[in-house]
């Protein structure tokens, strides 16, 4: 008997892929085209393969989405929802409660923490750290080492719903080994440089340059990260 036969409440869907060693949760949903890979393990109440449901004037695209993906060692959280279309890389972790949507790609090692939210057509770097409630928008570019705060918020629309139909949308770039502290703002099309530093509640109205500490409302660059504070001192 394997492990998902124990599994109460499972509902696997017959086009699913399954690996060796997986352990479902309770009352786990896993649609069809899903892939997991060896060694996952989806906790209680996790839905894999959501399909989207887009409002009429999105602006994501409307065709089906590719199977997800979750590689090998991939640990999905009680309640979170991963949609159709998503990757997962190897040893990552999607927390309880959180989403990640459709075409968006996590990277090995990274952390999707409690309740944050990853939207669609999103890519995350690998060994980056999503805390708590944090939202990365549409449109997104998320390098290596990353860390995003708790309730840290990203946007992409300047109009807030009055462009015109297929106006493009703008995603912030965070830069490899960048920190966004808690509850910062970064408004639509924003650049966090490379190992530059946001101080929490700043809200970021204009690109952050590489090595620079920005704070305030809006934030400014009060000087620069110092040596001691650069990753390859802590890794």
């Amino acid at each position: 008997m394997s492990a998902h036969d124990t599994a109460p409440g499972l509902v696997l869907h017959p086009d699913a892929s399954v690996g060796h060693e997986v352990t479902f949760g309770a009352h786990v949903v896993v649609h069809d085209g899903v892939v997991i890979g060896d060694r996952c393990t989806i906790e209680d109440g996790a839905v894999l393969g959501k399909p989207p449901t887009l409002a009429r004037r999105s602006t994501a695209p409307r065709e089906v989405p590719e199977p997800l993906v979750l590689e090998d060692g991939v640990v999905v959280c009680a309640h979170a929802i991963v949609f159709a279309g998503a990757h997962i890389g190897a040893e990552a972790i999607v927390g309880d409660q959180a989403f990640v949507r459709e075409r968006t790609r996590i990277g090995a090692g990274t952390v999707v923490g409690r309740a944050a939210g990853v939207d669609n057509d999103v890519t995350v770097g690998d060994r980056v750290r999503i805390q708590s409630q944090a939202y990365l928008t549409a449109y997104s570019v998320v390098e290596d080492d990353v860390f995003l705060g708790p309730c840290a918020m990203t946007t992409n629309d300047d109009t807030m719903a009055r462009h015109p139909p297929g106006a493009s949308l703008h995603g912030a770039r965070l830069r490899r080994a960048c920190r966004i502290g808690g509850g910062a703002v970064l408004l639509p099309g924003v650049e966090v440089g490379e190992e530059a530093f946001v101080a929490a509640g700043a809200v970021v109205t204009s690109d952050v340059a590489a090595r620079k500490v920005v704070m305030g409302v809006p934030a400014r660059m009060v000087r620069d990260v110092p040596e001691a504070d650069l990753l390859e001192r802590w890794a």
